[in-house]
């Protein structure tokens, strides 16, 4: 065990052995990789997560944009306003419903999304560098079919 990258947290090895504890310490390590790339740019994960969302499945409401993406209702207001301020987002009357808002991705948005992309392509690789390409296939292949169950 990294005992510098843990502090003095030293757990047996009856934790440090079983697979959700090494799960839960690699999602820490890609959690804080992903979270340094994109610290320079002032854009959380969840910022991004929307921008991608509104870029490939298209315009939603805020209500629909939580639910696509699991976010609690009082987030999702708060991420869409910090980038609708920033000009990567609009919100407009749905044609369908003047009662209901939807957001859409700008121009900017989309222009920052691919920088964003390539942020996180690279905290991936990081992520991902210990291990070899055949390591890497079957990783990803592992942990969707661990997701599915």
């Amino acid at each position: 065990m990294d005992t510098e990258q843990q502090g003095d947290y030293a757990p047996p090895a009856a934790v440090r052995t079983l697979p959700s504890w090494l799960l839960g310490q690699a999602a820490r390590r890609a959690h804080d990789l992903v979270t340094e790339a994109l610290a320079p740019t002032g854009i959380g994960r969840q910022h991004f997560a929307v921008l991608a969302s509104l870029a490939e499945d298209g315009p939603a409401s805020q209500a629909e944009l939580g639910r696509r993406l699991w976010l609690d209702r009082s987030d999702t207001h708060g991420i869409v306003s910090a980038l609708e301020l920033s000009g990567l987002i609009e919100r407009g009357g749905d044609p369908a419903d003047q009662r209901r808002k939807v957001v859409t991705i700008t121009a900017a948005g989309r222009r920052n999304l691919k920088q964003l992309q390539r942020r996180i392509a690279s905290a991936q690789e990081r992520i991902l560098a210990p291990l070899g390409e055949r390591e890497r296939e079957q990783l990803l292949a592992l942990l969707a079919r661990m997701g599915r169950s």
